[in-house]
């Protein structure tokens, strides 16, 4: 199953498994958004489309199942795992009865809490998101649009392909020959050492044509990073 752009939310309190989940996930491919409490989590729903949650029960303020019982009653049907300590047949039913999918008890296994989710993923027909998101700019895959804001912005091919590769790599600065190959690809013998210079300008004007926003930056000697 293809994961990448399939966004998993965890609330966890304990700051150690929150990090070892974290690594987990995002080792098999899995972009991942981590809470040590439900605090900030309805606004991110808002804002961002996960396809999953893996929820701890014994959560500071709001508990784990209250909280999931609560975005069921806002209409989300986002799949759910609790991941808990409470192992009890009576807790168990009751995370299902709050709306929760699976359920699994600590300590767990990290390999079957992988399985779990693949399975949950499959189960809810979720595949590969059409959709990257980076601070105000969403591109969408399958149709080959840029939405600034839900504003549509027109690039070319090549400029929607550019910023697709600065997108999926923020932050880390990107040589000339992994952007020729990631970009340009079978049309690098047109390749020349402007070739990116030229292009990036282009699309810099298109994306922050008052220059205010300053996405990209040049890291010397290398080549740029989107920041």
């Amino acid at each position: 199953m293809e994961k990448k752009h399939i966004e998993i939310v965890l609330i966890e309190d304990e700051e150690d498994i929150l990090e070892l989940l974290e690594y987990h996930l995002s080792k098999e491919g899995y972009e991942v958004t981590g809470f040590l409490s439900t605090e900030n989590v309805e606004q991110f729903l808002e804002e961002e489309n996960p396809s999953l949650m893996i929820v701890d029960r014994n959560l500071p303020g709001m508990e784990g199942s209250e909280f999931v019982w609560h975005l069921r009653q806002l209409g989300y049907k986002i799949p759910i795992i609790f991941l808990t300590a409470r192992d009890q047949e009576g807790d168990l039913e009751e995370g299902f009865r709050c709306g929760g999918d699976d359920y699994m008890t600590k300590p767990f296994s990290t390999k079957e809490l992988l399985l779990r989710v693949e399975a949950l993923l499959r189960r809810s027909g979720i595949t590969a998101s059409s959709t990257v998101r980076y601070k105000d700019l969403m591109l969408d895959i399958q149709k080959h649009q840029l939405f600034i804001n839900g504003k549509p912005i027109d690039l070319t091919n090549l400029e929607f392909r550019l910023l697709h590769a600065f997108i999926k790599n923020p932050k880390q600065p990107l040589d000339r020959d992994f952007l020729r190959d990631e970009v340009w690809g079978n049309d690098s013998t047109t390749f020349h050492d402007k070739t990116i210079n030229v292009a990036l300008n282009r699309l810099k004007k298109k994306i922050d044509p008052s220059g205010e926003k300053n996405y990209f930056a040049p890291v010397w000697g290398i080549g740029y990073k989107l920041l």
